[in-house]
């Protein structure tokens, strides 16, 4: 095979051997397992193994392992390598978004979601460009339903705050709003009148349905070996959450005629369609405004006084389209801990990855995982800064690349950027500043405010934010679809 040249040198790069193991057959992949979840943590798994091989590519096991069929793994820890995951011509993104770990699919009603089908699937192209039709025939009343339900949970945050002695549990009240948001931009429909009333987000908590998918790829605190083998010796069976699961699937195949019947349309059947619009909804959208709110509130938190200063000027003086910090500090909050935290994806043939130094060779059929750890830096990406951004990886694919049905780029991505935007316009027109306790449980930061100082006009800051062009670039469907 040929050795390509990089970008800056006509000579062909040399071609290394990527060094690493996977140890003794099974051992090895718990041994590794414990490492990454508690001998030496997430960061420090990476770090050390680039030292040990003096490389940014390398060979190790990656967890959960070793229960399901493989776990052994190609690693990428340098961002401008990431590309090749997001090449369908070369690597497959089928059963891969949590990489070796696929959960049964009784938790989706015997239905792959869309996140995990490879774009050259038939399937994938028609649920896609549902999505996507679908998304783009709600952009009339997504901000302001947005902002509807923004405005409930700062009315329900500041009374929690009064209640309970100066403290607000955010992620409960951030979690109710996301359901209803999502509920009712799918269903047109607030949860509270159906069925589920308002039993919505207990329904998909980290406990039951959503939880007990991702709970392989977690750890709850406890001691190692009871830890370990509660949530990584054998998946969790679907019958635990098959009532919560129900529950939710009735609801929206009950309250979305108008999203079902446009399904039909695409060729999906009802029934079908309603397990994607769950997992779309539920897994996707709810899970993560789930991951992200708390998220988000946590790196602004850790920035402290001063980035809330600088949103806060910002915001009061420009419009939406031209907050530049603004857009900055999302992006920020989506490359360090996005709701996709590492990127996998199986080599359809041998193929090869440049660093700046070297080429390694990645034989069909192995697995790549790819990893990108930094440190917070509100201001990365305003200026030149900018440039940068075709490097963020949050969406299931770069930044500057749209979501099409060819492509598993999230259909949401814009609409997400747009969410978090007003999240934090929001936020900072009504609170100066903020101060939060923060701990982590099941892959999920759990943020507590502990101060909110209010604004000092915050009727004059709601009418400014009433007057901006709140306009947005919504995702453009052909006309043939």
């Amino acid at each position: 095979m040929p050795i390509p040249s990089s970008s800056s040198s006509s000579k062909p790069l040399p071609l290394k051997p990527i060094l690493g193991d996977y140890g003794i057959p099974f051992f090895g992949a718990i041994g590794d397992r414990l490492d990454y979840f508690y001998n030496q943590g997430k960061d420090h798994f990476f770090t050390t193994r680039i030292k040990k091989y003096q490389s940014t590519v390398f060979r190790t096991n990656m967890p959960p392992g070793p229960f399901i069929a493989q776990n052994s793994q190609v690693i990428l820890c340098l961002v401008f390598l990431f590309r090749i995951l997001f090449d369908a011509s070369k690597v497959e993104k089928r059963d891969v978004l949590n990489g070796t770990y696929l959960f049964s699919l009784s938790f989706t009603g015997g239905h792959l979601g869309c996140a995990y089908l490879d774009p050259s699937e038939s399937k994938h192209t028609s649920v896609k460009s549902f999505f996507l039709s679908l998304l783009a025939s709600k952009h009339d009343i997504f901000v302001p339903l947005f902002r509807t339900c923004l405005s409930d949970l700062f009315l329900n945050m500041e009374d929690q705050m009064a209640s309970d002695g100066k403290k607000v549990y955010f992620n409960s009240l951030s979690d109710s709003m996301s359901f209803k948001f999502m509920f009712q931009l799918l269903c047109d429909k607030d949860p509270s009148k159906t069925r589920i009333g308002s039993k919505g987000p207990s329904l998909g908590a980290p406990h039951k349905w959503l939880g007990l998918q991702l709970a392989p790829l977690a750890t709850l605190g406890l001691p190692k070996f009871i830890d370990d083998h509660l949530l990584h010796t054998f998946p969790f069976p679907f019958f635990l959450v098959k009532s919560a699961y129900g529950k939710l699937f009735h609801a929206f195949y009950l309250n979305s005629t108008f999203v079902l019947d446009k399904a039909e349309s695409f060729g999906i059947k009802r029934e079908e369609a309603c397990h994607n619009l769950v997992f779309l909804a539920g897994f996707n959208a709810y899970g993560g405004m789930k991951l992200l709110l708390p998220t988000l509130l946590k790196w602004v938190s850790v920035a402290r006084e001063e980035l809330h200063r600088q949103l806060t000027n910002e915001i009061k003086r420009v419009s939406l389209d031209k907050m530049m910090l603004t857009k900055s500090v999302v992006y920020e909050v989506f490359r360090i801990e996005p709701m996709l935290a590492f990127q996998y994806a199986k080599a359809k043939e041998d193929i090869v990855v440049l660093s700046h130094d070297a080429a390694f060779e990645i034989r069909k059929g192995e697995m790549i995982f790819g990893y990108q750890p930094l440190y917070f830096v509100g201001h990365r990406f305003i200026g030149e800064g900018e440039k940068l951004l075709k490097y963020v990886y949050w969406s299931n694919g770069p930044k500057n690349e749209d979501p099409t049905a060819e492509n598993k780029q999230f259909p949401g991505k814009d609409l997400v950027m747009l969410i978090f935007r007003l999240m934090l316009v929001d936020f900072f027109l009504r609170y100066d500043t903020f101060a939060a306790e923060v701990e982590t449980l099941l892959l999920r930061p759990l943020v507590t405010l502990t101060s909110l100082t209010k604004a000092t006009n915050i009727s004059f800051h709601n009418q400014l934010l009433c007057s901006r062009n709140l306009s947005f670039h919504f995702i453009s469907i052909p006309a043939t679809w």
